[in-house]
């Protein structure tokens, strides 16, 4: 592996420090209650959550990269409390192997819950490292599980197609993953989304719940009403700018520039309207939202071709 040389990597704005959560423990991780028995790990880039309960640990997804500080923090709660430390439950928030690639970890008798699309997926990626889920359910289910009550629900396809909301309305807390980064942009093609008007949709759809804890899967804290309202005003004005670089947009002379190579001639100009529409909002939440600098030309790429493929704007037909 070849040495980087540093003095040529790009220089970024300081990060706001309402964005960054706590420091972690010797071993990488933090540990701490949301409400009673439901708490939260973090590594400062991945989250995941667990209840403890007389049933057992229900444990809400399962990040590689915590890995094996997952049960070492749900030890030192047990431990802390009294209460049993074996995961008995294991809850997919979706099937992707960064969120739930260390569920093989956990014991194979554990009940694994999740999207009936998330097992087709698993079964389809045939992953050891990522058992399916037996246990799936399509729009609703609400589990009782050692008295108390996990509410699951699917509103469609967004960040991925199986990608669901875990409420726990007796913890004042939701769960949704790769949608908000709380004082965070989200990093490229919106968090890698699949679907980007499932995507703009998915805020709203969180919170139309009622709730006072955030868990959104990344970075190092947990997020409030506020983060999720600040984050679609930012989705919003990377929509309307995109809007207006569409209209700006003359592609004439890269056609002229470029002759035959027509690839070259969309790629600049679908470049230069990702770059019209980024730098507003780049500049107005930089310094409000953690790597708006970094990453909003790279979201606004993916939005910008949603308004136009998904939406039509910016279409016309030939005379």
């Amino acid at each position: 592996m070849s040495a980087t040389d540093v003095s040529v990597l790009a220089d970024y704005a300081p990060i706001p420090r309402a964005a960054l959560g706590p420091a972690l423990n010797e071993q990488g991780y933090y540990v701490d209650r949301v409400e009673r028995n439901l708490y939260w790990v973090t590594d400062g880039v991945y989250q995941c959550a667990f209840l403890t309960t007389s049933d057992g640990v229900v444990l809400l997804d399962a990040p590689p990269t915590i890995g094996n500080n997952i049960q070492r923090a749900i030890d030192e709660i047990a431990a802390a409390n009294g209460v049993s430390n074996k995961v008995e439950y294991l809850i997919y928030s979706h099937h992707h192997a960064d969120h739930v690639g260390a569920a093989s970890l956990f014991d194979k008798n554990a009940t694994r819950i999740g999207h009936e699309e998330t097992r087709r997926l698993l079964l389809r990626d045939d992953d050891p490292a990522r058992p399916p889920n037996e246990e799936t359910f399509q729009d609703h289910r609400t589990l009782e599980i050692g008295g108390e009550r996990i509410d699951l629900a699917w509103h469609g396809p967004n960040h991925s197609p199986d990608n669901i909301l875990i409420h726990l309305p007796d913890h004042d807390t939701l769960m949704l993953i790769d949608i908000v980064n709380p004082g965070w942009v989200p990093i490229y093609q919106s968090n890698l989304s699949e679907d980007i008007p499932g995507y703009l949709e998915a805020p709203a759809n969180a919170l139309a719940y009622s709730w006072k804890h955030f868990i959104g899967g990344h970075n190092g804290r947990l997020g409030t009403r506020d983060d999720i309202t600040l984050h679609q005003q930012y989705m919003a004005d990377l929509v309307e700018s995109s809007r207006k670089a569409i209209d700006s947009v003359d592609g004439t002379p890269y056609y002229q520039q470029f002759g035959e190579n027509s690839w070259a001639a969309v790629k600049g100009i679908l470049d230069e309207t990702a770059r019209r529409a980024a730098a507003p909002v780049a500049e107005k939440y930089t310094g409000v939202l953690a790597a708006a600098d970094v990453f909003t030309e790279d979201v606004a790429f993916q939005v910008m071709q949603s308004v136009r493929l998904d939406l039509g704007y910016g279409s016309w037909v030939h005379p």
